[in-house]
């Protein structure tokens, strides 16, 4: 049983240590580096060309519709913090005391 642990082990080892060296050597490639840049650049291209063919739809991208939701958010927010400094404000005039009503100073006419 130890005999199996230790040999599946080692493999693994193994294993791990080539997959290394091939991610490595993929890496340190030119060849594999500029097909990477050239894949993202595409990309980065193709998404361009969506939002432009999607703005002369009149329909918005998935950036538009993320920044709608960003501003929607933060009014959200603000609107909560209004809505508790009313609650606070609400509760203080509660509790005070009525002001004493001062009298008319409105003068009667005389007939």
């Amino acid at each position: 049983m130890d005999r199996d642990k230790t040999f599946v082990d080692r493999v693994s080892r193994q294993g791990e240590e080539a997959l290394g060296r091939i991610a490595e050597e993929l890496i340190a490639s030119p060849i594999v580096t500029g097909a990477v840049s050239r894949a993202f650049e595409a990309r980065e291209k193709a998404v361009q060309a969506q939002e432009a063919a999607l703005g002369a739809l009149n329909i918005p991208s998935a950036a538009d519709v993320e920044r709608v939701t960003r501003r929607l958010r933060s009014v959200s927010q603000r609107l909560e913090s209004i809505e508790d400094t009313l609650d606070r404000l609400e509760e203080r005039l509660a509790a005070a005391p009525a002001p004493a009503q001062k009298p008319s100073r409105a003068k009667a006419k005389k007939p």
